[in-house]
């Protein structure tokens, strides 16, 4: 019966609704006549008539403009009752004048207030009897897919015990709030822990799992309780942040997986808005790399700052499609006022990077484009070097030609005494700005080849600078994606080396700490951010397989879940990555940039080299690509029979 009713037409369930409101209407004036006239009442006049008439036409055009036959039944709540009460209350005022103004013989006046709080009593419990049968709360029968404590008694936790009693997907047990004003008490019948009364509730009651329902709580926070859940053998989720649940009703839908900024995020150190605006708010802003992890991140934090233009490049047309109708949206939702300009190409092509910023004009460029997967770029490393130390010397000249006031490149920490190719031409990448940086004479060397500079007589008025940082959590290379494919598949999780740790950060911590050291450079400077402790990626990868409310398979646990397989370290990777060359970092006015003081080649040598370098490209000579690096970029050292 319920799926029948549920499987209606809208317009019949509203047809049907109205349809009993009057009834209710009608019911509610015989019981307030039978009431004031303390007997049944049995209409005899026209005027007692006219009463059983005027209350349903007075009822439904005010119940419709208040949206009482827009709810859906089976998902009312508090919200759904105060529109019924108002709708009521202004219906129960209206009733009142107009018996007032009429003044109809035997009709009592006090029928004004009986009838609309009986109507009231009446709606209000069909309401709630049509929400608690047609959502099949009244069954206890229906099969529950695990047993839940909601950790956080607050707003959001109460909105979503609604919601998970709505779906009876989970039988609640309780919530768990570190409140002792809340401890001991119910919230609409459902009990409040303390968390020192989880790992008893999880032993005893059975509970599978736990949801994090604190949208507001700090980055530190959160951490704290993650980690003293981690030892539990319950399914670890969380609700998203404010600003998703800013948007309406929480669902069983809106739980999701522990996001790895939760495993390891900081709290973000609030942005200087003047940095942040410096170069951008106006302008005409270049974003190579746009549709990538860290590029499309730089995008959505610049749309923010409105520039004039934002230019979008990126040779993989699916990633520029996608980035170029994320911003469009952006931009209609906030009002954004930002000429979006998608661009193909490819930074290895200098005549087409030459024609857009001619075109265009950039005021500021963030270089992000770059290939950076390790052993793809070591397999190939012609490609790498084409792209990721030509394709950044190219936009560099293409700015000094139109005269960009900034160009800022997206560095790495792979670029600290490499032993790979990807992190050496990343580093012979820094060379080639810091050489440009040191020469303020105009640039001797002409001719339109892609390892000359610029044309005679062109005085270099770009600002150059690079960051430099290290792994940015569920980028498209990072490792936490793949942990998280690799336990859905049922394991194994596959680690290069026990031993290897890496820095990590979020996708928009980085980026905006990128717009925030670039506004500060003055030119040449190389960047580093802080990235906090190293995390051993074996044991990232033991915290995701936890928090899944699984167990790790090893001799100490041969019963356990999932597997961890360490693979031996892939060709050019690093057990440990470094952010400095030196050991003299410099702070500034942010507590998370520092200046490194690394050296540099002066660049009337390094177009020599550059010259020679780009020959051993186009012959893919590997020897003479690893001589090379090897004779510029400090501590890289490749490995013999590297292809």
């Amino acid at each position: 019966m319920q799926q029948i009713i549920l499987a209606w037409p809208r317009a019949v369930k509203r047809l049907v609704v109205a349809g009993l409101d009057v009834v209710m209407a009608v019911a509610a004036t015989w019981l307030a006549f039978s009431l004031r006239l303390d007997e049944p009442h049995i209409p005899q006049r026209a005027e007692e008539w006219w009463v059983y008439a005027l209350c349903p036409l007075l009822a439904l055009p005010v119940f419709i403009k208040f949206g009482l036959y827009r709810a859906i039944f089976r998902y009312t709540g508090r919200a759904a009752l105060v529109a019924t009460t108002q709708a009521i209350a202004v219906y129960g005022v209206l009733l009142l004048a107009a018996l007032m103004w009429l003044q109809w013989p035997n009709v009592p006046r006090s029928l004004g207030i009986l009838q609309p709080l009986i109507f009231l009593l009446l709606v209000g419990s069909s309401r709630a009897m049509a929400r608690f049968w047609l959502a099949g709360l009244g069954h206890p029968h229906r099969t529950a897919e695990g047993r839940l404590l909601i950790f956080g008694a607050g707003t959001a936790g109460v909105q979503t015990a609604s919601a998970i009693e709505d779906s009876g997907q989970y039988v609640l047990l309780g919530f768990v709030d570190d409140d002792p004003g809340k401890v001991g008490r119910d919230i609409n019948g459902v009990p409040v822990f303390s968390p020192a009364q989880v790992s008893g509730l999880v032993l005893y009651q059975g509970v599978t799992d736990i949801l994090l329902a604190l949208p507001s709580a700090s980055r530190e926070r959160r951490n704290a309780i993650i980690d003293s859940l981690s030892e539990l053998p319950v399914h670890v989720r969380s609700l998203p942040g404010l600003a998703d649940l800013a948007s309406g009703r929480v669902t069983v839908r809106d739980f999701r997986e522990l996001d790895v900024e939760d495993l390891l995020g900081r709290d973000p150190v609030p942005p200087d808005a003047e940095l942040l605006a410096r170069d951008l708010t106006g302008k005409v802003v270049l974003v190579t790399g746009a549709g990538g992890s860290i590029g499309s991140e730089l995008c959505r934090q610049i749309a923010l700052q409105q520039p004039r233009q934002l230019l979008l490049l990126d040779h993989n047309e699916f990633g520029l499609y996608s980035i170029h109708q994320e911003l469009l949206a952006l931009c209609s939702v906030q009002g954004l006022r930002i000429e979006l300009v998608p661009l193909l190409g490819s930074v290895a092509n200098y005549p087409r990077m030459a024609a857009l910023c001619q075109r265009y004009r950039p005021v500021t460029v963030y270089h992000a484009a770059a290939y950076k997967h390790v052993p793809l770029v070591e397999s190939n490393a012609s490609e790498g070097i084409a792209n990721n130390v030509f394709g950044t010397f190219n936009m560099a000249r293409a700015a000094i030609e139109q005269g960009a006031s900034r160009f800022v490149l997206v560095s790495t920490d792979k670029a600290v005494r490499p032993t790979n190719v990807m992190g050496a031409s990343k580093r012979m990448a820094e060379l080639v700005l810091q050489a440009l940086a040191a020469e303020t004479a105009p640039m001797l060397c002409g001719g339109g080849g892609s390892t000359e500079a610029p044309p005679r007589g062109v005085v270099n008025q770009t600002c150059f600078t690079m960051v430099r940082f290290g792994n940015v959590l569920d980028s498209s290379g990072s490792v936490v994606p793949l942990f998280r494919r690799q336990i859905a598949e049922g394991g194994p999780l596959t680690v290069t080396h026990a031993e290897v740790t890496r820095y990590f950060m979020t996708i928009p911590e980085a980026a905006q700490l990128v717009l925030q050291a670039g506004a500060m450079a003055s030119g040449g400077d190389v960047f580093v951010l802080d990235m906090g402790a190293p995390v051993k990626i074996l044991d990232l990868a033991r915290r995701m397989v936890e928090l899944s409310g699984l167990t790790v398979r090893d001799a100490e646990s041969p019963d356990g879940d999932i597997d961890i397989e360490v693979t031996g370290l892939r060709p050019g990777e690093k057990l440990y990555e470094e952010l400095l060359i030196g050991n003299n970092p410099q702070a500034t006015a942010h507590p998370r940039i520092m200046k490194a003081h690394e050296s540099l080649a002066p660049w009337p040598q390094l177009s020599a080299e550059l010259r020679a370098l780009g020959v051993a490209v186009q012959q893919d000579d590997l020897a003479a690509i690893n001589g090379l690096l090897a004779r510029h970029v400090q501590g890289y050292s490749p490995k013999p029979g590297a292809s």
